[in-house]
């Protein structure tokens, strides 16, 4: 079993930051990718990032170049970096774990970007 908590949501204005964190807790040692995926209201769930346990990381073409995704192993936690915020990365962001077959999700966290 692995579980997630996320932190880091907020409220923040177009073309601002937020880092978003995800702690991992738990059989932490059968984590292979970690990633985010955000979900708006009445809107899909949408995939964000992934990382996998190599560092190799892949990005939706919509945060491509804004959005960073990294890992610390030694903290177990995955971070995201989020820069030029648009009001469309408004969402409930959560973290994902894929481990031992399966994939575990946090409970989330609200990002709101303003005008």
């Amino acid at each position: 079993q692995v579980q997630l908590v996320e932190a880091g949501g907020g409220l923040v204005q177009a073309g601002g930051s937020l880092r978003l964190s995800c702690a991992a807790s738990g059989t932490t040692v059968s984590i292979n990718a970690l990633g985010w995926y955000r979900q708006a209201p009445g809107r899909q769930r949408e995939w964000v990032t992934t990382i996998n346990s190599a560092g190799v990381t892949k990005y939706a073409s919509s945060v491509e170049g804004r959005f960073t995704i990294s890992r610390d192993n030694a903290k177990n936690t995955v971070y995201l970096q989020m820069n030029s915020l648009k009001l469309e990365d408004s969402a409930v962001y959560y973290c994902n774990a894929e481990a031992g077959g399966r994939v575990y999700r946090g409970q989330g966290t609200q990002v709101t970007v303003s005008q």
